[in-house]
């Protein structure tokens, strides 16, 4: 890497979620290709993410405060400092104005990566990787560039590779996905695996859990009753597989519901959180999914009947496919990138000027 290096702040622990340090490094792993360094600063829970990063070329070190508070402040801008960093990425919710204030007048371009609308943001540049807020709902400063909509959806390199092989739904037996997030805190695949399991229609299941997943012996006890109908993928390699296999889906309007629409795979989303509303949303207003809620209003019933619903009608899973697909092509990543840079070139010209005129 020959160029200028970028920050990535972000946590990962039980308390605060997985979900910004996965998207950090699909964001770490596109600027890669730019020949930029990246370095992470961040608390991680458990530790064995800290290989997960290093397997991706990054590099780690670990924050001692959690993101956001002021001793954290000082902290990241002297890492920013050590490294000579170009910019900072911040992944994090429950962010402060003052914060992101106290980073900007640094003169290193801040970056924030969020569905949050509600911070009246100074920063040069706000990504939002998810759906269901326009510009017009965000308050910032003048010359902040917003990247906001279905084209700047964060999606995987590894859902855009298999998208070509989706383009028509594949063949039976019905095999459904449960893919509730990084952030399944409550530990609900559990529970809906039963669900799922329970209902004839549904020949087969595939469960995406991390590793690190606060119940996954309780998930393999499950997995392991059902002798070879149901399974626990991990790894990107065996997701990709069953990514084209898979008729259906349950998510949670996270990270999952936007690539599985872009995929063009039919789903049903029930949110756990408020920050996820939104996206599920917009995805049942532009009919790529379903919404039904949220989960814990969500009776087995109501499930129980969508599920069959949306397996018996072939018209309305060949809709979703093909709007979420229309809707989401899979370049939001590259579109971060190529407005990372604008700005990246814009500070260094600006400093050369600001250099030139004091000499």
């Amino acid at each position: 890497m020959s160029r200028s290096p970028i920050l990535f702040r972000c946590d990962a622990t039980p308390e605060q979620g997985w979900e910004p340090f996965y998207q950090c490094m699909t964001l770490a792993q596109a600027i890669q290709r730019r020949r930029r360094g990246t370095y992470f600063f961040s608390r991680l829970e458990p530790n064995h993410l800290a290989l997960t990063a290093h397997r991706g070329g990054h590099e780690w070190v670990a924050a001692e405060h959690p993101v956001g508070t002021s001793d954290d402040l000082d902290a990241t801008l002297a890492q920013a400092r050590k490294l000579n960093a170009a910019a900072i990425v911040v992944v994090a919710s429950g962010l402060s104005v003052e914060y992101l204030r106290e980073l900007n007048a640094s003169g290193l371009v801040v970056v924030t990566v969020g569905p949050e609308t509600s911070l009246d943001y100074p920063n040069r540049l706000v990504f939002n990787p998810f759906l269901g807020n326009s510009t017009d709902q965000y308050r910032h400063a003048t010359g902040t560039q917003l990247l906001v909509g279905p084209r700047f959806a964060l999606i995987r390199g590894m859902v855009r590779r298999v998208r070509p092989l989706r383009a028509a739904e594949p063949a039976g037996p019905f095999r459904a996905m449960l893919a509730l997030g990084d952030d399944d805190l409550p530990g609900r695949s559990v529970e809906l695996a039963k669900e799922l399991l329970d209902m004839p229609k549904v020949d087969k299941l595939s469960v995406v859990a991390r590793p690190h997943h606060p119940r996954l012996d309780e998930l393999r006890a499950v997995i392991a009753e059902e002798s070879g109908r149901a399974e626990i993928i991990c790894e990107n390699a065996e997701v990709s597989t069953r990514l084209t296999r898979a008729h259906f889906a349950i998510t949670t309007g996270c990270s999952w519901s936007v690539e599985l629409a872009c995929l063009g795979m039919p789903q049903l989303i029930m949110t756990e959180c408020d920050r996820y509303e939104a996206n599920a949303q917009r995805l049942d207003e532009e009919g790529a999914a379903q919404y039904l809620g949220r989960a814990n209003k969500v009776t087995s019933g109501q499930l129980r009947n969508a599920v069959q619903d949306l397996l018996l009608d072939s018209h309305e899973r060949k809709a979703m496919t093909r709007i979420g697909r229309q809707l989401i092509d899979g370049r939001g990543t590259d579109r971060f990138v190529n407005g990372t840079e604008i700005l990246l070139h814009a500070n260094q010209r600006q400093s050369l000027v600001e250099e030139r005129m004091a000499a």
